[in-house]
């Protein structure tokens, strides 16, 4: 783990993942640029707390300065100053911090609704009706509250703000437990989400150029892996937005594809005759232990459909935030929001999904059966427009997954070299961390199975990890049902965790659950 630099502009050092506050601008929008040291000598800046720095109370009798800096230090506590970490006016995740409820809205959705939802009728054919509606449910309901979590600690302690989920979980669990517990989950899942949204993306172009190109195709077109170079392309090109701000349009037009994109899945599904011989008992497998290996994979799947909240305190973080108007209550505004228009795309397109094909469905998901079952019944157009809607909904989920990875690249450069990255040097890094995505979703086409194994190792981040935190930094009274309650939650999110994560694994290496991707005629 990196440390950022201490800086001369402030009084207060500021530790790399302890916390890294913003400072009251004129316009509450946007961190403070430090100045870098040219020709040996350092420049200097005015803050709001420089008025009473020990060179300037110099002068002044000793009295009189005490009363002074006991002053600054009451401020700081209560929240009306805020320490100030002055490599955050170079990182994407806060160089800008204009947001509000609105665009707390967009990124959640974007997050929130993609194409892991497109998953959910594959794994409620391994569980069936009533288990896969109470899995999805109880899901539901439990990241709603450790998003609520997530967001009130935000601004847990008065005159901090923990702008990234590693920095919260080192203020709860220590700096090493802190960064070794979380780190490695929170960066696997932007990366795998980014993976699985090249393989998603890419198959997708892939069937919406022969919808669109129908019998006119040339003889020699593209396979899938160059259809998933052509996708990855497109993300590195709109990647080259700077910061988590800049991109709120790019949101807004994710979550607003994914909504109808996915309301036009489900409603063509039900919409048409269903296939013959379909049966909505769970799929049944060789041997027992196939079957539970396979359930776990697709609790896996659910888990997954939640993910998202590694981003909710960066998103917290482009906010601006005083004492009286605390970021909180934008943020969870917007949540709200989301997260009903959420519920409004997964619990219909798991159920009407199911419905529409049951066991037959391919471990593709209900848009492989949409495309495999109904591309003579649907007319052509109307397919395209959702394929079309699909890559659109995905380049954009691409972006807001990637931004904590290029964060946590420029917070390594900016730390080892002293200062802000060049566009050159931002350039390469996502161009890099793009292709690195390419070569892994190459190498690990599978989706079902790759989702499952990605709910497993990181339902921590969304189930676990903020039940906890709550209990070690808000402390609250020992043996009371609240501590009861959210240890409770914590210990069965990683029991959870450690099962789904054997199923997911199982799911890859089981040839028969791997290779059973749908072949249109």
């Amino acid at each position: 783990m990196e440390e950022r630099p201490e800086t001369e502009l402030i009084s207060i050092p500021a530790t790399p993942r302890d916390s890294t506050p913003e400072i009251l601008t004129p316009s509450g929008q946007r961190s403070p640029r430090p100045q870098s040291k040219e020709g040996g000598k350092s420049s200097t800046a005015w803050t709001p707390t420089s008025f009473i720095s020990p060179r300037f109370l110099s002068p002044i009798g000793t009295p009189m300065k005490k009363v002074l800096v006991n002053m600054k230090g009451y401020l700081e506590e209560v929240g009306h100053l805020t320490k100030l970490n002055p490599q955050d006016a170079w990182l994407p995740i806060t160089e800008s911090r204009n947001g509000n409820a609105h665009y707390a809205a967009f990124h959640n959705l974007n997050a929130g609704v993609g194409f892991q939802a497109l998953l959910l009728p594959v794994a409620f054919s391994f569980l069936g009706w009533s288990w896969g509606i109470i899995a999805l449910t109880i899901a539901y309901i439990w990241q709603l509250y450790t998003l609520w979590i997530l967001v009130q600690l935000h601004e847990a302690v008065p005159g901090k703000r923990y702008n990234r989920y590693v920095e919260l979980a080192e203020a709860a669990f220590g700096n090493r437990l802190g960064a070794w517990l979380s780190l490695f989950p929170t960066a696997y899942l932007s990366a795998g989400t980014a993976t699985a949204l090249i393989i998603v993306g890419g198959e997708t172009m892939k069937l919406f150029f022969e919808i669109v190109c129908g019998p006119l195709c040339s003889s020699n077109p593209l396979t899938t892996v160059e259809w998933y170079l052509v996708f990855t392309s497109l993300c590195i090109v709109l990647s080259q937005l700077p910061n988590l701000n800049s991109i709120a349009g790019l949101s807004l037009v994710g979550a607003v594809t994914a909504i109808i994109y996915s309301t036009m899945v489900w409603v063509l599904s039900v919409s048409q005759p269903r296939p013959p011989n379909i049966s909505y008992e769970p799929l049944a497998l060789p041997t027992f232990t196939s079957s539970i290996f396979s359930v776990f994979n697709a609790l896996g799947i659910i888990a997954f459909a939640f993910r998202g909240h590694n981003l909710v305190l960066e998103i917290q973080s482009t906010m601006p935030s005083t004492f009286k108007h605390p970021a909180h209550v934008p943020m969870w505004k917007g949540a709200k929001v989301a997260y009903f228009f959420i519920a409004m795309c997964l619990f219909p397109l798991a159920i009407g999904g199911f419905w529409a094909y049951g066991n037959l469905m391919p471990s593709g998901g209900i848009l492989n059966a949409l495309f495999g079952f109904h591309e003579h019944d649907i007319s052509r157009s109307l397919l395209a427009t959702t394929f079309l809607l699909v890559v659109f909904s995905c380049l954009s989920s691409f972006q807001i997954y990637s931004m904590p990875v290029f964060d946590n690249f420029e917070a390594s450069y900016t730390h080892r070299t002293n200062r802000p990255c060049s566009i050159w040097v931002r350039s390469g890094f996502r161009v890099v961390y793009g292709f690195i995505n390419f070569f892994i979703g190459v190498a690990l086409p599978f989706l079902s199975s790759l989702a499952g194994l990605l709910g497993g190792l990181t339902l921590p981040v969304t189930f676990a990890y903020p039940c906890f935190m709550w209990v070690l930094i808000k402390k609250p009274t020992k043996y009371s049902f609240n501590w009861y309650f959210n240890w409770s939650l914590g210990w069965l999110g990683v029991a959870f965790s450690v099962a789904f994560t054997i199923g997911g694994i199982w799911s890859i290496v089981d040839n028969g659950l791997k290779l059973k991707f749908f072949k249109p005629s």
